[in-house]
């Protein structure tokens, strides 16, 4: 097939997303597929600028503000791009964050008529909007943490929460913006802090515990891997610098917990009416229940992240798992 990579834009992922195309670059063209790089940002990739762009790897912080805005925009404007993208089988969405998995990219790709990895633009939006994913999980009867919209004052955040609480954008991904707060006098800081990455920021129980994920993929779980980190939560620097955290799969737990918690993700999954795969990230407490954080519509697919490896341990290498997602988007699309 001739597949379009569509990675990079403007989002304050775009690293770990160039990180992901590094992979699923090369792996789409020992298949034998030929594979346009096209970065959202700037457009389709010359050779020696795709060689530059994915060999460089990602920094202990997300880009800046002032970074990521000389960039441009990260939609990618198809009407400008014709020339990049025709006589394309299948585009396939190494893109995090940003207008690359809320669903705007997606909602345009549709619009063109052409076959796309990863969720529909209704699925991407809701996954990225944590709040209304929240309120979807539980009428499903997905366990999640009691929440909030900011603003809330601390009496009620007491009341209704309790200290610590996590403060967080509502909708960004890989912990960007994300505080813990253990008592009111941090609270202001921490709502301006993510208010900068989002007009909507969410207030979040903090569950103590065991950090979770399950990946899904054609509508089954993976196993249950665990990440250990010196850290309080798997933040960016914990998900992306070499030796910053640990992940074990298939995680350390009781058969009949592991099978439970994969059932959750699967639900989680389907509630959110999601594509082929996806990757589901659960808190477990001292009681051994578990509380669903987030959805991500599109996982990353770096050397360090958490799909290959669980699919790994299933026995799925990753160009096997790079092809499964191409399949899953041509039936979808057919």
């Amino acid at each position: 097939m001739k597949i379009a990579v569509l990675f990079g834009g403007s989002s304050e992922e775009r690293e770990v997303s160039i990180a992901s195309a590094a992979q699923v670059i090369p792996a789409l063209r020992a298949l034998g597929h030929e594979v346009l790089a096209v970065d959202t940002a700037s457009g389709r990739l010359p050779p020696e600028r795709e060689r530059r762009l994915l060999a460089s790897g990602i920094a202990p912080e997300p880009p800046s503000g002032q970074e990521l805005a000389s960039l441009g925009s990260s939609a990618l404007a198809l009407a400008h791009s014709k020339a990049d993208l025709s006589g394309v089988d299948l585009v396939f969405l190494a893109l995090h964050g940003g207008a690359g998995e809320d669903g705007r990219i997606q909602a345009v790709l549709d619009l063109a008529g052409l076959a796309y990895t990863g969720s529909n633009h209704i699925a991407s939006a809701a996954a990225m909007d944590k709040d209304l994913a929240k309120r979807l999980f539980r009428a499903m009867g997905v366990p999640t943490a009691d929440w909030l919209m900011a603003p809330a004052d601390a009496e009620r955040i007491a009341r209704e929460l309790g200290w610590p609480v996590v403060v967080k954008p509502n909708k960004q991904g890989s912990t960007v913006g994300l505080s813990i707060v253990r008592a009111a006098g941090g609270l202001a800081a921490a709502i301006e802090l993510a208010g900068r990455f989002d007009d909507e920021v969410m207030i979040e129980r903090f569950i103590p515990g065991r950090e979770l994920t399950v990946g899904i993929l054609d509508g089954q779980a993976l196993p249950v891997g665990e990440i250990i980190t010196e850290r309080e939560v798997f933040d960016y620097q914990a998900k992306y610098q070499k030796g910053a955290a640990r992940e074990i799969f298939p995680a350390e737990l009781p058969e009949t917990l592991s099978r439970a918690i994969q059932a959750l993700a699967l639900r989680a999954h389907q509630a959110l009416k999601l594509g082929s795969y996806s990757r589901v990230d659960f808190r477990l407490d001292a009681d051994q229940r578990a509380w669903c954080l987030e959805a991500n519509s599109l996982p990353g697919l770096t050397q360090a992240s958490l799909l290959p490896q669980a699919a790994a341990v299933a026995g799925i290498s990753f160009p096997e798992l790079c092809e499964r997602i191409c399949r899953g988007a041509m039936i979808r699309h057919k």
